[in-house]
């Protein structure tokens, strides 16, 4: 099968410093690839990459064709979105009104946004009681929840996922992981770049491990879940018993 994402040999820097050397990774259509590794591995400055928000070198090839030439609007336009760590919602706007933004390329289609606006919602229903409120005075489940939704109000074929986990409770990045793992059934395909290791690798279908800006290891998401390696130094020392 061909991937819908292909980076090959990617590397970024910073002058002289280059955060991302000679990564190459693969997400093939409807699979949920999860990178994960410490804080400051890289893994922010890949998905930046792969949007357009910063210049890279090396492949980065989405359904075919060759992203480097394409803006960060161009790249959205062609179905990936990102949902970054720091959700970058419109706090004084309504929840209602961030979700509607979400559509903006699409606003023509008057009913096709309010259909999808309506989906949401039932994925959502924290979102619908609060459809009124304002996003600044959210909860962080419900915030990450509303980027969430925002996200797929662009009728993405991929996302891009920063850290969905980062900041929140352990019961809500249960509750965010479970809705990540629901998204499987609208077809959609995602990029997970998380700290949580647990929490990827019991999500993903496949994972790679990033540190010092390079792939060191890779495999089924299964099967890193019991790698010793993966599990002393991700896990902790339980998941080696």
């Amino acid at each position: 099968m061909s991937a819908l994402l292909e980076i090959a040999d990617l590397s970024v820097a910073y002058g002289k410093m280059e955060a991302v050397r000679g990564v190459s990774l693969a997400v093939e259509a409807g699979r949920t690839v999860a990178v994960i590794g410490a804080n400051g591995a890289g893994k922010t400055t890949l998905l930046e990459a792969v949007i357009g928000l910063i210049p890279s070198r090396g492949r980065i090839a989405y359904d075919g064709v060759d992203l480097h030439p394409l803006a960060v609007e161009d790249r959205v336009e062609r179905g990936l979105s990102l949902v970054p760590e720091r959700r970058e919602l419109f706090g004084d706007l309504s929840v209602a009104d961030n979700l509607l933004l979400g559509a903006y390329a699409r606003r023509r289609d008057g009913a096709a946004v309010r259909a999808d606006l309506a989906a949401v919602y039932d994925r959502f229903p924290k979102l619908a009681e609060r459809r009124a409120q304002l996003a600044r005075t959210l909860s962080g489940g419900e915030r990450q929840m509303l980027a969430l939704g925002r996200a797929l109000m662009g009728k993405p074929r991929m996302l891009l996922l920063d850290e969905p986990s980062l900041g929140l409770a352990p019961l809500i990045v249960r509750e965010i992981f479970h809705i990540v793992a629901s998204l499987r059934s609208l077809g959609v395909s995602i990029l997970l770049i998380e700290q949580n290791a647990r929490a990827a690798l019991e999500t993903a279908d496949y994972a790679y491990v990033m540190e010092t800006g390079e792939i060191v290891h890779s495999g089924p998401a299964a099967a890193l879940m019991h790698d010793p390696k993966v599990a002393a130094t991700y896990l902790g020392e339980a998941a080696r018993s």
